[in-house]
């Protein structure tokens, strides 16, 4: 990957490797504050908006589909441009949409408000990483996206607890406007102290279309499920064979270069990885209004509830990474996601009334031991699948899939747990839909995990995964691999 000459010396000591790791995790945590809360604003958003069960699908998923759809291209307009001109633009960009959400006088402006935040958290979520690699000298790279990692950690760690405070008090609409005065600390900084990178022998055009035809794909996937519209869900699939027709005409100057998938070991990692965050996009949808709605919770209490997955990722994610290195991914990947169904079921006990150390915590428990388990090893055996000039790419599609999987499960699993438009007004029956969904998040896991055990062989080495990767919190999806993405196609990576 060429840069600026000169760019790659910034030791962790100087004042502008600080500057750069705090303007990075600012930046990036902008887009993780909101991933974290939004779910429990959802009733407070509903109430306020007069709206149905789809509004708030729709609050979660336009954000995801635009990230999911646009976060590889994301990575490459960085390396054509300049790193650091893309991550402001990311940056002032999800601010704006941040400040749109939180006017929003309606549903329609708060749903495409939404869909424009994904589009600055696909330029500014590759790009804080790829600013770390470009700019700290070897020796402490590993250090400087360590500390990034161990702050998105306690980012996400704390969010929920900021989140339900703002959601309590002030209202709904700060969890968006919050994102403003941290975009006018970030942004200045940025410029001032963060130096400015590029690759040099980026070069050939970007895949725009197929950017376009696999945002366009998911959409309408997602509008059929929601909406109930066949005619959308023929149009989806249509869209979607467009774009691997395309993306197998490009060859090796797609966005997704099909020739990858032709490792089973990444191909099968990736069907788990859809299996997972499935359930778990599912999960954390569902379970944030099943506690306010049933269980009487309050904002704040919701998202507290649910901290401990995010707590016992942060503090045990590295000893799983070692243990993978060790046993191989098989058993973690087999075990991750039957402790997680285990959880979800135990989710049940979250009736009316539900005491939370009897009823809820052990849930949580469990779910975050299983996360725990397999999120270090999955994304080592993402990287280990693949020759490593391409760790990047596959990565960025391991990425990518977790959160086109999470945004079709919070579409999904309404339908199929027969939840009606008005069903989170009422207790009794968003209670009842709900026993019938966490079974449904649990067997996709157990499909998860029985695909893990019949296709995993081969073991994930020390050498294959970056040791920043085991620390960083998976709840939304796999860490980006932060030492060899770039977003581009691997002819064009020079």
């Amino acid at each position: 990957m060429g840069v600026a000459a000169g760019v790659r010396d910034v030791r962790m000591a100087s004042g502008t490797g600080r500057w750069i790791v705090f303007t990075t995790v600012l930046g990036s945590g902008m887009a993780l504050l909101d991933s974290t809360v939004v779910n429990v604003a959802l009733p407070h958003i509903g109430e306020d908006l007069g709206a149905d069960l789809a509004v708030l699908q729709w609050t979660v998923n336009a954000y995801m589909l635009t990230l999911a759809g646009l976060i590889l291209l994301g990575g490459s307009l960085g390396d054509r441009f300049g790193r650091r001109k893309v991550f402001v633009v990311g940056v002032v960009w999800f601010a704006l949409a941040s400040l749109l959400c939180g006017l929003a006088p309606n549903a329609g402006v708060l749903i495409g408000a939404r869909a424009l935040q994904g589009v600055g958290g696909a330029l500014l979520t590759p790009g804080s990483l790829a600013l770390i690699q470009a700019s700290f000298h070897p020796d402490d790279r590993a250090r400087a996206v360590g500390l990034w990692s161990g702050f998105g950690g306690v980012g996400a760690a704390v969010g929920p607890f900021v989140g339900g405070w703002l959601v309590d008090g002030p209202g709904w609409r700060w969890v968006f406007l919050l994102n403003v005065p941290l975009a006018a600390l970030c942004v200045p900084v940025a410029l001032r102290h963060v130096p400015e990178s590029r690759d040099e022998t980026a070069h050939g055009r970007f895949d725009v279309l197929g950017a376009v035809l696999g945002a366009a794909a998911l959409a309408l996937v997602t509008y059929a499920l929601i909406g109930a519209a066949w005619w959308a869900g023929v149009a989806g699939a249509l869209v979607g064979a467009g774009f691997v027709v395309l993306e197998r005409r490009r060859g090796e100057r797609a966005m997704v270069p099909l020739s990858i998938f032709r490792s089973r070991v990444f191909t099968a990692v990736n069907l788990v990885t859809l299996c997972v965050y499935a359930a778990f996009g599912g999960f954390f949808f569902l379970a944030a209004l099943q506690l306010q709605v049933v269980s009487g919770y309050s904002a704040l209490g919701a998202g507290m509830a649910l901290l401990p997955t995010t707590v016992l990722m942060l503090l045990l994610s590295a000893k799983s990474g070692e243990l993978g290195e060790k046993i191989g991914p098989r058993i973690p990947l087999t075990v991750g996601p039957l402790l997680c169904a285990g959880g979800m079921l135990l989710m049940l006990r979250a009736g009316e009334d539900a005491s939370y150390l009897t009823d809820v915590l052990p849930a949580m428990l469990v779910l975050g031991l299983g996360m725990t388990t397999l999120v270090a090893p999955l994304t080592a055996t993402v990287l280990a699948s693949v020759d490593v000039s391409r760790a990047g790419l596959a990565s960025g599609i391991n990425n990518a899939a977790a959160r086109a999987a999470g945004l079709i499960a919070v579409a999904a699993l309404p339908l199929l747990a027969g939840m009606g438009p008005e069903a989170y007004r009422s207790a009794t029956e968003f209670g009842a839909t709900f026993r019938r969904a966490m079974p449904m998040c649990a067997g996709i896991l157990v499909a998860g995990a029985l695909l893990a055990w019949t296709t995993m062989r081969t073991p994930a080495t020390a050498a294959d995964c970056h040791p920043e990767c085991k620390v960083h919190c998976g709840v939304q999806s796999p860490p980006l691999d932060p030492g060899a993405h770039d977003g581009r196609p691997a002819e064009e990576a020079g």
